[in-house]
């Protein structure tokens, strides 16, 4: 630990005199020789609180690391105590296994793929309509894994085991209050939609679009279309109608969910309209207000003219393979890539849910999304499947009523995108809000800024951020982090359980920084794409890994660090080359 930290540069980072001497007394009572990371263990347990200005935390986490041994790995900002490992669902998971201790679980979960996931069912809870004969179907190809073999099931049954009145989603329109339903009510509503599919002449196997926020309309509209056997189209509200009226193109949707318009921001957005103009040919329409926004043509219908009163349904059943939502990479380069998810996909959202994020039954879970980005789609079944709450704000996510909502939700799981933490730092947003309800944050979809993830965990009193690195074609992550595992912000901890993955340089060779390729089968890993010929993309030209096992392209630039953790440097294929160097745009 560095010994100049002073009185005075305490105070000038904003606390009092007063508080800046407790903390000095505090690190005071620590010898020289004790470890740094036992240090601030203490210090962010019991001096640094939340309502310290963060400047403080920032200072006081450089000074006690500030001779921390680069070898040991990045510094950490959270350890976990024996409680939290003795709680945490990766300690149940290894003793039903008899595996010791929990570091291992990823080398054993590859090793022996087929039993790792097999437990990881009935960890879950996961039931069949038949249950399968093999969990690998040892006749397929690592490129082509079949899974589950044999069985039959509609994964929407496992998504109603909660307790009948129990909180499913809890809810809040901007500058409304909050709103609940009910397990029981969910169900209900999500059968109501399944039984009006069919009165409109809709059958197992058709494609339907849901292009809207994510309210809870809009879950019970998935699970409905699913539990029909049908297939989920995954369209984001952001997207203009050239956009959407493309997906509907290659997903050959004809009937859209929608809302007329978007409230936000204090803004009306169009929503209905736009749908309209990338040529649905119907549209099943949610009122985003209080009374219709819009008028709509004949041919459609208003959510509530459209539901039937039967609210029973025996959910139809499928393959493990067969597809349940469609969903499409960004598209910024050409026509986006339309990627199958299928029932057991689901699992794999799950697995990741329960192991990683250790989501528990009863926990509130928001992850602010929309369907059309996997994470609207993994957040229903990771939360539902593990028997817990989904939390949805339909407002800006960037905004002090949000933050609010976190609070009054009692949200213990919140899932971020790095540049939405960044807004609520700038403007300190969360200092009014009491966060210390929250048991873990979890980080996706862009490459975080450390200081804005040790920002994060102060406002909570400090708990972890587990990122959370992972694809549409991988139905979750492939590198994350765990409850029982130190977490150093900005940095991974473990590959995700049951994939492998090798870095490689530019050669082809072992490498600790180089471009990212995963080690297949696994249950999550895509095997077709409706536009796209799988194999070209994934597959073709990839080298051989170390013991010759096949690779599957992904396209990340990734570093390993000391320690075990890892470190995401962009895409690929995002690379600028600087007087002969390669570097990446993050």
């Amino acid at each position: 630990m560095k010994s100049d930290l002073t009185k005075e540069a305490l105070i000038q980072a904003g606390v009092s005199g007063h508080k800046a001497g407790d903390i000095l007394e505090a690190i005071g009572k620590f010898s020289p020789d004790q470890p740094a990371d036992r240090i601030w263990s203490h210090l962010s347990r019991s001096v640094l609180a939340p309502e310290i200005p963060f400047p403080v935390h920032l200072l006081v986490h450089r000074a006690v690391f500030g001779n921390w041994d680069p070898s040991q790995g990045p510094p950490p900002a959270w350890c976990p105590t024996i409680l939290d490992i003795e709680n945490s669902n990766i300690q149940r998971f290894c003793q039903t296994l008899g595996i010791s201790p929990i570091a291992s679980l990823h080398a054993w979960s590859v090793r022996n793929r087929e039993k790792f996931w097999a437990q990881v069912i009935e960890s879950l809870g996961i039931e069949f309509q038949t249950p399968p004969t093999t969990i690998l179907d040892p006749s397929s190809s690592v490129e082509s894994a079949r899974w589950l073999a044999g069985a039959k099931l509609n994964i929407t049954d496992n998504c109603f085991w909660g307790k009948k009145d129990q909180t499913a989603i809890i809810f809040q329109p901007e500058g409304g209050s909050i709103g609940r339903l009910s397990y029981a009510e969910l169900d209900r509503i999500s059968n109501r939609f399944a039984n009006s599919l069919g009165h409109i002449g809709i059958r197992k196997g058709e494609a339907i679009a849901i292009a809207m926020t994510m309210t809870w309309e809009a879950v019970a509209a998935y699970l409905g279309i699913l539990k029909a056997g049908c297939v989920v189209v995954s369209i984001a509200d952001s997207f203009a109608p050239e956009e959407i009226a493309t997906r509907l193109r290659i997903a050959r949707a004809t009937t859209v969910v929608t809302q007329d318009v978007i409230l936000r921001a204090g803004k009306t957005l169009p929503m209905y309209a736009k749908v309209v103009r990338a040529g649905a040919a119907r549209a099943i329409v949610v009122h985003a207000g209080e009374r219709p926004a819009v008028d709509l043509r004949p041919e459609d219908r208003t959510w509530a003219d459209f539901l039937v009163d039967d609210d029973r349904f025996a959910a139809i059943a499928g393959a493990p393979d067969d597809p349940i939502n469609v969903l499409f990479s960004s598209g910024t380069t050409g026509e986006p890539k339309a990627i199958p998810w299928n029932h057991s996909t689901a699992i794999k959202c799950a697995m990741d849910g329960y192991l990683h994020q250790n989501l528990r039954p009863g926990e509130v879970v928001a992850w602010p999304t929309n369907l059309g980005w996997m994470m609207g789609p993994w957040l229903i079944f990771a939360a539902l499947i593990n028997r817990g709450t989904i939390a949805l704000y339909y407002g800006a996510p960037n905004s002090v009523e949000f933050c609010r909502f976190v609070q009054d939700a009692n949200v213990q799981m919140l899932g971020v995108v790095p540049s939405l933490v960044k807004a609520w730092r700038s403007a300190d947003m969360v200092k009014e809000f009491d966060w210390t309800g929250i048991d873990c944050f979890s980080s996706t979809g862009e490459a975080s800024n450390s200081e804005d993830m040790l920002y994060l965990m102060s406002r909570a009193g400090y708990r972890p951020v587990i990122e959370y690195c992972g694809g549409t074609e991988i139905g979750g992550g492939y590198l994350t982090g765990s409850i029982v595992q130190p977490a150093s912000p900005a940095t991974f901890s473990t590959p995700a359980f049951g994939l492998d993955l090798q870095i490689l340089d530019d050669s082809g060779r072992p490498a600790d920084s180089g471009e990212l390729f995963l080690v297949p089968p696994s249950i999550g890993l895509s095997n077709t794409l409706l536009n796209r010929d799988h194999h070209e993309v994934y597959y073709q030209d990839t080298p051989k890994g170390p013991a010759g096992e096949l690779l599957r392209r992904h396209g990340d630039q990734v570093e390993r660090l000391p320690g075990g953790f890892f470190r995401a440097q962009g895409r690929a294929d995002d690379t600028m080359n600087l007087g002969g160097i390669k570097v990446s745009s993050v």
